[in-house]
């Protein structure tokens, strides 16, 4: 059985491994998220943590129940900081807690997952994910109503060529299982990376 709590905190480690080697250039750059630099969606990703789930009723509530300005809420909380109190922030919260604990861990596992690669892909820093949190990951987004995924793979068959990974039938698309990822979960950024008789129709559901 797989232990998301464990991937949930390896993920963040390895966030937070990547955090320390920026530049402060690099900290204002534009990350994959719409509008959010890299500071912002470091923000993002724990910023439901420092909240509680308390905080976050609170935040959803002045949101008008809408998660997207929650999200936007929680990143405004956080904007000001300093990186390297952001940095201790993402340390602190290696173990997820809050909302991002909740389904398991799995909410701060795939949510992780996916912002990390927002930030490393614009700056041009690629890395190996672990197969087995990779292949984790991949399965929960499909499903997760956070990501959105199962609308644009509907009808596809997507198989990942480095590892031992398929999801659905229909129409192939093939490529790495980060870009597989990448591209269910909504980045015109991993396009490219993938081929298949089936590209068209999943390029023109992301788009």
């Amino acid at each position: 059985m797989t232990d998301s709590r464990a991937l949930a905190q390896a993920e963040r480690a390895d966030l937070a491994a990547l955090l320390t080697t920026l530049t402060p250039e690099q900290w204002d750059a534009p990350s994959l998220c719409t509008k959010w630099r890299v500071r912002d969606v470091v923000a993002h990703v724990i910023g439901f943590d420092v909240q509680g789930m308390t905080g976050y009723v609170r935040t959803l509530v002045l949101a008008g129940g809408s998660p997207n300005r929650a999200n936007q809420l929680a990143v405004d909380a956080l904007r000001d900081l300093d990186p390297w109190w952001l940095l201790d922030l993402v340390k602190r919260y290696r173990t997820p807690e809050g909302m991002t604990a909740r389904q398991g861990y799995r909410i701060a596992l795939t949510d992780g997952a996916i912002h990390h690669q927002d930030i490393r892909r614009p700056l041009g820093l690629p890395r190996e994910i672990d197969p087995e949190r990779l292949r984790t990951v991949l399965d929960l987004a499909m499903v997760s109503p956070r990501v959105h995924a199962s609308s644009r793979v509907r009808g596809l068959r997507l198989q990942a060529t480095d590892i031992d990974w398929h999801h659905g039938t229909g129409p192939e698309v093939t490529g790495p299982g980060e870009s597989l990822l990448m591209a269910a979960a909504g980045r015109t950024d991993a396009l490219d990376e993938l081929e298949g008789p089936g590209r068209e129709t999943l390029a023109r559901r992301v788009a």
